[in-house]
C-alpha cells in the first residue's frame, strides 16, 4: 500500500488540477456555443453585440503576457506598422501555437501588406484551430475574391452565412459574386 501512496497522491493532484484549470475553458466553450447559436437567430443590432463578445473571448489566450503581445500587434497594425505587427504576432505564435486568434491577427497584417499566400496559410491554421471563426472565413472570402477565385470566395461567404447570417456586408458580397458567376456583373 505504501508503494501506491505516492502514485495515488499524484493522480489525485492531477485530477484536482485538471478540474481547477480546465473548468474555465469548459465554461468558455459553453458560452461560445450559446453565443454562436444566438448569432444565427439574432437581428442585426443584437448580432453586432454578440459578435463583439465572441471576438473578446477568442482574443483571450489565458496568459496576460500573450494577451499583451496580441494587444501590441493590434496597436501596431492600427498604426499602419505591419512589420511590427507581424513580429508581435509571430512571437505570440511561437509562445502560444494553439492560440487561433494569433494566426488570424497575423493573417490580417499579411493581408494588409498584400502578402496573400502568407495570409492564406495563417487563415488555414486559424480555421484548423477554430473551424467556426467567421472572421477568418470572411478574410478567406475576401482574399479569394482579390486573387480571382470567385467560386472559392462564394463558398467561404456561404460558410460565413451559416455561422453568422447578419455579418456586415455578407448579403451584398454573396449577391455580387452570384451575379458575377452567372455572368451578370453589376
Amino acid at each position: 500500500m505504501r508503494l501506491l501512496s505516492p502514485y495515488l497522491k499524484c493522480a489525485v493532484a492531477a485530477l484536482f488540477a485538471s478540474q481547477v484549470f480546465l473548468t474555465p475553458v469548459h465554461a468558455q466553450d459553453g458560452e461560445i456555443e450559446a453565443l454562436l447559436e444566438g448569432l444565427r437567430t439574432a437581428d442585426s443590432a443584437a448580432a453586432a453585440q454578440i459578435e463583439g463578445r465572441i471576438q473578446a473571448i477568442w482574443s483571450r489566450s489565458g496568459s496576460d503576457a500573450m494577451d499583451l503581445l496580441l494587444e501590441r500587434g493590434l496597436t501596431a497594425m492600427s498604426e499602419g506598422d505591419m512589420t511590427s505587427a507581424v513580429l508581435h504576432f509571430s512571437a505570440l505564435i511561437d509562445h502560444a501555437p494553439e492560440f487561433a486568434e494569433a494566426y488570424n491577427a497575423r493573417a490580417t497584417a499579411y493581408f494588409q501588406n498584400q502578402q496573400y499566400g502568407l495570409a492564406l496559410e495563417d487563415i488555414r491554421r486559424t480555421l484548423a484551430l477554430n473551424p467556426r471563426h467567421f472572421g477568418a472565413m470572411s478574410g478567406l472570402a475576401i482574399i479569394f475574391e482579390e486573387i480571382g477565385k470567385p467560386d472559392g470566395a462564394l463558398a467561404a461567404w456561404r460558410e460565413v452565412e451559416r455561422l453568422h447570417p447578419n455579418r456586415e456586408g455578407l448579403v451584398e458580397s454573396i449577391e455580387r459574386l452570384e451575379n458575377s458567376l452567372d455572368g451578370r456583373d453589376t
